[in-house]
């Protein structure tokens, strides 16, 4: 196996946002625009998500899996639109719940895994 690269380490919260393992990189906590609407969220944590996947050389069309975490799951009937907008046509396999985050103006984050290959 090749060396596991964590290229993002959030030493604060003792975490790694970012890691290369394999023909794969994991990752995590992407969220932006906290405070505003659903849909500037969503756009936030994608934009966050595709900053992170450059600085491993990756574009949004090598994410094969996103967990997309919800403070209220009825803000799901607005993840297709956003979506279609960013993927264009090339989606990941995803799944939605629901999270208590730590701060009241957060409603969406993002965690993904990347096909390096």
């Amino acid at each position: 196996m090749s060396e596991i690269n964590r290229i993002e380490v959030d030493e604060f919260w003792a975490d790694s946002t970012i890691i290369e393992a394999g023909d794969y990189v994991f990752v995590g906590y992407c969220m932006g625009n906290e405070g505003k609407s659903i849909e500037q969220q969503i756009h936030g944590a994608i934009d966050v998500l595709e900053n992170r996947l450059k600085m491993a050389g990756l574009t949004l069309e090598s994410v094969v899996k996103m967990d997309c975490l919800f403070k209220d799951i009825n803000d799901l009937n607005y993840l297709a639109a956003v979506l279609k907008e960013r993927f264009a046509g090339k989606y990941p396999a995803r799944k939605a719940f629901t999270s208590d985050f730590i701060r009241e103006g957060i409603r969406f984050q993002i965690d993904a895994i990347a096909y390096k290959g």
